[in-house]
């Protein structure tokens, strides 16, 4: 019998792979993401019955009005994929108001909102997965914020598998290295950041271009499995990285 996942961010990147994968599967998917066209757009393109909702993850009051959607249409659901987030590369002078808002809100407050809101839905059986990054050890220079807000989700994902346990709900963390499909071009900030970015890591050893990077589509590999784990096992955390070009 096929499970209904709601994954954040579904929209395009990893989200939208894992929904391609689990609707494949056979299973239903629910696509949550700030940009409605967005995951609409992945939800026609998957047809019944994925469906796309609106979802801002940083805001509360839209992660309510999102799960209670989700609630009027599923009785419970069987997996929550955190998977939204945000990085940008920045100095500690160059931390602006709206920067700091924006990846503490996305990357910290957004899981928190989510997981709190679904829970009623999860009970008795349902898993959380809390995506972060590989960030939260490397200590990558000027990814200290983003960093931060990952290290963050895997203690508090530690914290909620203890407290959750007698809910029936597990909660596992992917930590995930870089990531790539033919959408993804680039990354999304100016030039002279990436220059920056890349020089900065290079002072520390930390060569960019000689990282290990893998497809969306190879890492859906690891998330199928994670939810296809007997009721009997839990994974606190799994650690997946793409092989050196």
């Amino acid at each position: 019998m096929g499970k209904t996942i709601v994954i954040t961010g579904a929209g395009d990147g990893l989200g939208r792979a894992l929904a391609r994968r689990f609707a494949r599967d056979g299973d239903t998917v629910v696509l949550l993401g700030r940009t409605l066209a967005k995951v609409e757009a992945v939800a026609a393109e998957l047809g019944a019955p994925a469906v796309a909702i609106a979802c801002d993850v940083a805001n509360p009051d839209s992660v309510r009005t999102a799960f209670a959607e989700v609630a009027r249409r599923y009785p419970r659901i069987d997996v929550l994929i955190n998977n939204a987030g945000v990085y940008w590369p920045f100095t500690l002078p160059e931390a602006t108001d709206q920067l700091v808002q924006d990846i503490v809100g996305i990357n910290l407050s957004g899981p928190i909102f989510c997981a709190r809101e679904a829970l009623p839905l999860l009970r008795g059986g349902g898993l959380v997965i809390n995506v972060t990054s590989e960030s939260s050890v490397l200590k990558t220079p000027m990814l200290w914020l983003y960093a931060a807000t990952k290290h963050a989700v895997e203690l508090m994902s530690d914290m909620w598998a203890r407290e959750l346990e007698a809910e029936g709900v597990r909660v596992t963390v992917v930590r995930a290295g870089q990531m790539f499909d033919e959408t993804k071009t680039g990354a999304p900030w100016p030039i002279e950041v990436s220059m920056r970015f890349g020089a900065a890591a290079a002072q520390v050893g930390i060569n960019l271009r000689e990282k290990g990077t893998s497809h969306y589509n190879s890492v859906t590999d690891a998330f199928r499995a994670i939810l296809d784990m007997p009721a009997d096992m839990h994974l606190n955390l799994v650690s997946i990285n793409g092989r050196k070009p």
